[in-house]
């Protein structure tokens, strides 16, 4: 227990000096082997396990998920969804906000990164927003928080890592998150209309109207998405190819849809190319160090001390998931969403097995907490992300004011998935 309490500390010290994650629990985990079984295994060890993690083709999802992405942001899919969206929504106070949630879900299906969501909306629906009189920091605080939907809609990177950390399938912990995700995408839809009839000024009502005929235009503009949706999704959950196929069909969709409307700028698909590798790269350095701080935690004891400890203490279930969302709402403000998954889940997970817990709504709990930690001020990496595409549009004291609302709107989302887990688990049951 001491040891690998001594390793955490080391490990939040070496980010407290703004060491890159990856670098920090490597260096932690390498070290702590060393100490707790010797040379022999961790040389052992360090050539095994990032070789079997990297080599395993199930995780080629990773990368294709992101090229898909990336692609259907440069070949203006992106664009077609929101003028839809905004059209669906236009004559109701707060349309904007609300096409951008619904484009932002739509989005999530073809995508499956938060802060690559946050970016692409924030210089595409920010600018609207402001034109129209809105207030800069809520509207920035609703792209913040839509862009979250992206780690729970299939197909979540997030889903994928966690799938990778504990060893759930990918196929049922991907499907089950589309009911969170949808439940959430209509609570802020609720949510935002809510806020604003407490205050109508931070949103005026917009007077352009579009007649039936132009919103089912639009709505058909956007087949491209609703194809690919279908062709992943639906693919996935009737067992048609398995998750990484998945990847694969939609990273083609989105090319073949780019190159028949003839909308993909030049060196758009090598960009696309040389991006979704830098991403990944980085995702598959940072699990293959947490890989190895797991293995540091169990080989030196402290996972079993710490089953034996609840075991002592006769915690309930009810009591552990209350202390997991506390701990990463408190956790959530000072480390970055990945990192907090990749620090907490080796010594979580096992426990929540060891209490009978359900591993796919775990898993689930787990993405929407660091979610919310993304869009938790200070360091939350959408608010950054949203920062850093809005180019002065709006400051970091209008931002972290302005997404205070949409936090609160999580909150009771979070109650709802903690009161009723079979919004998680209804869809993979049906898998089996």
């Amino acid at each position: 227990m001491i040891t690998g309490l001594f390793g955490f500390v080391a490990m939040l010290c070496l980010l407290g000096l703004g060491v890159p994650v990856a670098y920090a629990v490597g260096t932690v985990a390498i070290a702590g082997i060393f100490y707790a079984v010797g040379s022999t295994f961790l040389l052992s060890t360090i050539q095994s396990l990032p070789y079997a993690f990297a080599s395993d083709y199930n995780f080629v999802v990773v990368p294709l998920f992101v090229l898909m992405g990336t692609l259907a942001s440069r070949a203006g899919i992106i664009s077609d969804l929101y003028k839809a969206a905004f059209q669906l929504t236009s004559g109701i106070r707060g349309s904007l906000m609300m096409a951008t949630v619904m484009a932002q879900a739509m989005f999530a299906a073809i995508s499956g990164s938060t802060t690559v969501a946050a970016s692409i909306f924030t210089r595409m629906a920010l600018p609207e927003m402001i034109r129209y009189g809105y207030n800069p920091g809520v509207s920035a605080g609703c792209v913040a928080a839509a862009g979250t939907l992206a780690g729970l809609i299939p197909p979540s990177i997030a889903m994928v890592l966690f799938a990778v950390l504990t060893g759930e399938p990918i196929g049922k912990l991907l499907i089950a998150g589309i009911l969170p995700g949808a439940l959430t995408a209509v609570g802020y839809i609720v949510g935002i209309r809510v806020m604003l009839m407490y205050r109508p000024e931070w949103a005026p009502l917009i007077k352009e109207r579009f007649s039936l005929k132009e919103k089912l235009k639009g709505i058909s503009s956007a087949w491209a998405v609703f194809l690919l949706i279908g062709l992943v999704v639906g693919g996935i959950y009737t067992g048609t190819f398995p998750p990484s196929a998945a990847g694969a069909v939609g990273a083609t969709g989105v090319l073949l849809i780019a190159l028949s409307t003839k909308r993909l700028p030049k060196g758009a698909l090598w960009e696309s190319l040389i991006e979704s590798a830098r991403i990944s790269a980085v995702l598959f350095l940072i699990v293959m160090a947490g890989l190895l701080f797991s293995r540091f935690l169990l080989i030196s004891g402290f996972i079993g001390d710490l089953k034996a400890l609840v075991v002592t203490l006769e915690m309930s279930a009810a009591v552990f998931i209350a202390l997991v969302v506390v701990l990463y709402l408190i956790l959530g403000c000072f480390v970055d969403s990945v990192s907090l998954m990749i620090i907490t889940l080796p010594f979580l997970y096992p426990i929540s097995t060891s209490l009978g817990i359900n591993g796919i709504w775990f898993g689930v709990l787990i993405i929407k907490l660091i979610e919310i930690a993304a869009i938790t001020p200070p360091v939350g990496l959408n608010l950054f992300a949203v920062l850093s595409s809005a180019k002065g549009q709006v400051n970091s004291r209008e931002l972290f004011v302005g997404v205070v609302p949409f936090l609160i709107m999580e909150a009771v989302l979070m109650g709802l998935l903690i009161g009723f887990p079979e919004i998680a688990t209804s869809l993979p049951a049906l898998m089996d």
